[in-house]
């Protein structure tokens, strides 16, 4: 597979992100792309004479080899959405970028990932709740990823690096520059113990109109979003509304009623879009990635001897793996009333855990 091809691919003004898939599919490569002629270009669905004699015509290759000397020198990965290094998450969603940009260490398949997202103007508030997050995950095997702005970004950043959590920056902009040029240094950091991400190639600006497409590699890379401050019209709140309708998990930090920058948190949480979290023991326990560290010892869960034949059950059906509600009630053969009761006595006694979705496990 030609990386220059891939590249060159993603440079013609004409195609965008599901076209450019379109072409690959139908074409089986991005070289055999630009082997076309017009008329087979024609064949495509969604092609039409503009785009075709743009691939003709263009001069996206010559380009793309003024791309290739810049990643070559600066050690940078190209990552077509094909790629096993890709990160498999966002793959998932409809307008994920054909080819990333990257320069780092971390696995963009990290095992957990988790989004941060607020205001650029984040208060004391804002900046104590990222420093207790990245401490209460430090232990968990986390990769933190946010957009490297200002305020809660770059506190969410800060906050990782200092626990020796990896992070990325997704960038609106390409990786010949670092904006705000202030987290030059910060940037610096993080590709040393996580990275920069971008869709963006050499020479593109951070205008205003790249940052709503950066968020959506925010939402789509990530397990969940965790949106700390937010104002009402704030970049944060588009990024909630993406990751739900990546159907990703979305949590908020409420606020003051009366405060700006927790005024966006609270529409998310009274709307429904942003499950409310008021600490970072919360987000673990939405997640399921339970009260003790992968890095500490576990310890074998004793059930005590008066569980009933029903509960027992249940039991033995959530020791095989984590189990949705209709799949219990099937499974088990216990009315749909009861069973409630006995999944809620079972939650009581600390044996289990209900996750988003109404899924069980084991605690």
């Amino acid at each position: 597979m030609s990386l220059i091809h891939n590249i060159a691919l993603t440079l013609i003004k004409t195609v965008g992100h599901v076209t450019a898939k379109s072409l690959f599919a139908h074409f089986g490569s991005a070289e055999d792309v630009f082997k076309a002629s017009v008329k087979e270009l024609l064949n495509v669905p969604g092609i039409g004479k503009v785009t075709a004699q743009h691939i003709r015509d263009t001069d996206a290759l010559q380009n793309a080899e003024e791309q290739m000397k810049f990643i070559e020198r600066h050690n940078i990965q190209v990552l077509f959405y094909t790629d096993e290094a890709y990160p498999y998450r966002l793959r998932q969603c409809i307008d994920a970028p054909v080819l990333l940009y990257y320069k780092g260490t971390a696995d963009l398949n990290h095992p957990r990932i988790v989004s941060v997202v607020g205001t650029r103007r984040a208060t004391e508030y804002g900046k104590k709740i990222c420093k207790q997050l990245a401490e209460k995950l430090a232990p968990y095997n986390v990769l933190v990823v946010s957009g490297l702005a200002y305020g809660v970004d770059v506190a969410a950043h800060k906050e990782s690096l200092v626990q020796q959590i990896p992070t990325v920056g997704v960038l609106g902009h390409g990786l010949d520059r670092i904006y705000p040029h202030l987290h030059k240094d910060i940037a610096h950091r993080m590709t040393l113990n996580g990275g920069l991400l971008t869709e963006f190639p050499l020479y593109t600006t951070p205008d205003r109109e790249n940052f709503p497409m950066r968020n959506r590699i925010i939402a789509g890379i990530a397990d969940a979003v965790v949106v700390v401050e937010a104002t009402i019209k704030g970049g944060a709140l588009i990024t909630a509304e993406i990751a739900n309708s990546y159907s990703r998990d979305v949590y908020a930090f409420p606020g003051k009623i009366n405060d700006i920058y927790s005024e966006g948190c609270n529409f998310l949480i009274k709307t429904n879009r942003a499950a409310l979290i008021s600490d970072s023991k919360d987000l673990l326990y939405y997640l399921g990635w339970g009260d003790v560290a992968p890095s500490q010892k576990t310890i074998q869960l004793e059930l005590p001897v008066n569980l009933s034949k029903a509960e027992q059950k249940i039991i033995d059906i959530l020791k095989v793996r984590p189990t949705y509600l209709h799949e219990i009630l099937s499974q088990s053969e216990i009315a749909q009333n009861k069973v409630a009761i006995h999944l809620l006595n079972l939650e009581m006694q600390g044996l289990i855990v209900c996750l988003p979705g109404n899924l069980y496990k084991m605690n």
